[in-house]
């Protein structure tokens, strides 16, 4: 039986930082969400804060797993099919960050695998479940385009992530493909980034939300944007 519901949001990732503040405004905003992320007691706990706002289904596991996507694909299809999608979930690998050449070669693997295959599995997975003129949103990070010592694994794959977007938006122009930078945040894993350093001056993942709310509500070309410099635009 399918559910059909206006204005509908797949968030990965969405059990903390970044992915759980563009939940909680999107629900606040009316919108119905479908929640991923690998760990289900804090999935549940946003999904318990946030169904008295809105329809809110749950789904955990890992997006790399095939069996996880056919999951969320069969939660799309209840839903009446998806508006936004929102590739958050990522992996940062080893912490500290090694050097290139102490790398392990293994962890490299996954998290190009989390960070580069599955944003785009995910998408092959869900095509048929999304709406005309749907919003695809892959985060990224500066270190995707600026050259950080120690950030090669992370920074590469999602270098490889914003040229994978951008050759996606060229292929589907009926598609809206954003790759966001929402900038240093504090976060999980930005502490993990920097094991035993204080991040307290980093700003909190809330003040990211408003620029890529702002690519979903107004619709701009594809392309890559900076989540925090997206206000001002239409000032």
């Amino acid at each position: 039986m399918t559910e059909t519901l206006s204005h509908t949001a797949l968030i990965t990732g969405a059990s903390r930082g970044l992915g759980r503040a563009l939940a909680r405004e999107l629900a606040r905003q009316g919108w119905n969400l479908l929640l991923d992320a690998r760990h289900p007691a804090p999935l549940e706990a946003v999904r318990a804060e946030l169904q008295t706002l809105t329809h809110v289904q749950t789904r955990s596991g890992d997006v790399g797993d095939a069996f996880h996507r056919q999951e969320l694909l069969e939660a799309a299809q209840t839903l009446g099919g998806i508006d936004v999608l929102i590739n958050n979930a990522s992996m940062l690998g080893p912490s500290p960050q090694p050097d290139l050449l102490s790398f392990p070669l293994d962890i490299l693997e996954q998290v190009y695998r989390t960070n580069v295959i599955a944003p785009l599995a995910l998408i092959q997975t869900l095509e048929p479940q999304l709406k005309s003129n749907a919003c695809i949103i892959n985060i990224t990070s500066d270190a995707g385009q600026e050259v950080y010592a120690g950030w090669g694994g992370y920074g590469s794959s999602k270098a490889a992530l914003e040229h994978l977007s951008a050759i996606l938006a060229v292929e589907r122009s009926d598609l809206s493909v954003y790759w966001v930078d929402p900038g240093d945040m504090r976060t999980d894993m930005h502490q993990a980034a920097f094991p035993g350093e204080d991040i307290s001056d980093r700003l909190l993942p809330e003040e990211s939300v408003p620029g890529i709310l702002q690519l979903i509500a107004q619709r701009y070309p594809s392309g890559r944007y900076l989540a925090r410099a997206l206000p001002a635009r239409n000032q």
